[in-house]
């Protein structure tokens, strides 16, 4: 078992985190899925701040988040780190896609929360990336809408929609549901639409 994984199951580490978001201010929501094995979307993405506070939610709620990384991040005394958080390698090189690499360890898995930024990045972003949604879409799962709320200092998770293959429908349900969340940096939060090949894409598949 990972390092961080492990120390979510720890006492300690559950007292800390929990102390930590009470001195800071900060509480947990959590709409607890219905599955073990599901896409987690975190918006909006604007600091580094972010990881912390996701962190202390994975403590505190004891939720067993993998997050992906290059495959050439884990070489070296960086892959323990990167293993020890949990972290999955994946291959940008190969012919095989990163959509079909996720989904292929949705199959050898049984229980398995993989943790996606749709911004991709804290800085400035003109929209978000759609590869989370057609993750989801191909290996069946959920998508589950955790977020971070600066303006009510609240981490939590929310709840889920199945992806129905109608792309327009469905961002328009995760749009409704971001709406009015704040960032630490609002001015740097990624916009929820779509280009038009967005749509193409599932419409050619």
């Amino acid at each position: 078992m990972p390092l961080a994984l492990g120390i979510q199951k720890s006492s300690l580490a559950y007292s800390f985190a929990r102390f930590v978001l009470r001195l800071t201010g900060w509480r947990t929501h959590v709409i607890p899925p219905h599955t073990s094995r599901y896409v987690l979307i975190g918006a909006p993405h604007t600091s580094n701040w972010d990881f912390i506070l996701a962190l202390l939610l994975m403590t505190v709620e004891r939720i067993p988040i993998r997050l992906l990384g290059k495959d050439s991040l884990f070489r070296g005394p960086m892959g323990v780190f990167m293993r020890s958080l949990g972290a999955i390698p994946v291959n940008r090189r190969e012919r095989t896609s990163l959509v079909d690499q996720v989904v292929a360890k949705f199959d050898e898995n049984q229980d398995l929360i993989i943790g996606i930024s749709p911004e991709g990045t804290r800085s400035k972003t003109s929209r978000w990336r759609t590869g989370f949604y057609y993750i989801a879409l191909k290996a069946r799962v959920p998508i589950v809408m955790a977020y971070l709320d600066y303006g009510n200092k609240i981490v939590g998770i929310g709840p889920s929609i199945k992806p129905t293959g109608d792309i327009e429908a469905d961002f328009a349900k995760i749009r409704d549901f971001y709406s009015g969340i704040v960032g630490k940096y609002p001015h740097k939060q990624g916009k929820i639409e779509l280009f038009e090949n967005d749509v193409e894409k599932l419409t050619d598949s």
